[in-house]
């Protein structure tokens, strides 16, 4: 597909991602107590074993695997791998409290124009990759617009018109 189609779908937002995990409980507890997500309720009618969080505007749903003796586990934290990224406020916190969790990480530094980021990589508990980072320093810049946005801040809407208020 060439060009800009602009938004054919009408998406909206980022809903859920779905990871198959070797345990539910497991994968559960860390998603809670490491990254602070919320167990939610999960609809009934499901009839395979799961859990359902919600944090940081995204929900993440855990489903658990039909062989979870053959599922391949990652030990090389690799940034170059599929992974997840979560907006911090502090690295300096972060990497804290990873290493109080005993968590293995890898750190990594991105520069742009003086600019940088700071990024540290680690592993769920099924190898599946999570980035904590400021990539918020480094604006957004559209390929095809000359719209400056940081990452948080930037908009499915391009832009907001203001209609000014005519008194009679």
């Amino acid at each position: 597909m060439k060009g800009n189609n602009g938004n054919p779908l009408q998406l909206s937002s980022l809903n859920h991602i779905s990871l198959v995990c070797r345990s539910v409980e497991e994968s559960t507890d860390f998603y809670q107590n490491v990254l602070g997500f919320v167990p939610v309720r999960r609809p009934g009618s499901l009839n395979f074993d799961g859990a359902w969080l919600f944090g940081h505007g995204i929900g993440i749903h855990l489903l658990q695997s039909e062989d979870p003796e053959n599922m391949p586990k990652k030990t090389v934290i690799n940034p170059k791998d599929n992974h997840i990224s979560f907006q911090c406020e502090s690295m300096g916190v972060v990497e804290k409290k990873l290493a109080e969790m005993g968590l293995d990480w890898v750190r990594q530094r991105v520069e742009e124009g003086g600019i940088y980021v700071d990024q540290l990589f680690f592993h769920d508990p099924d190898g599946f990759m999570v980035e904590i980072c400021n990539c918020d320093n480094i604006p957004m810049v559209p390929l095809a617009e000359d719209i400056v946005r940081s990452c948080s801040r930037l908009n499915v809407q391009q832009q907001q018109i203001q209609v000014p208020v005519v008194q009679p």
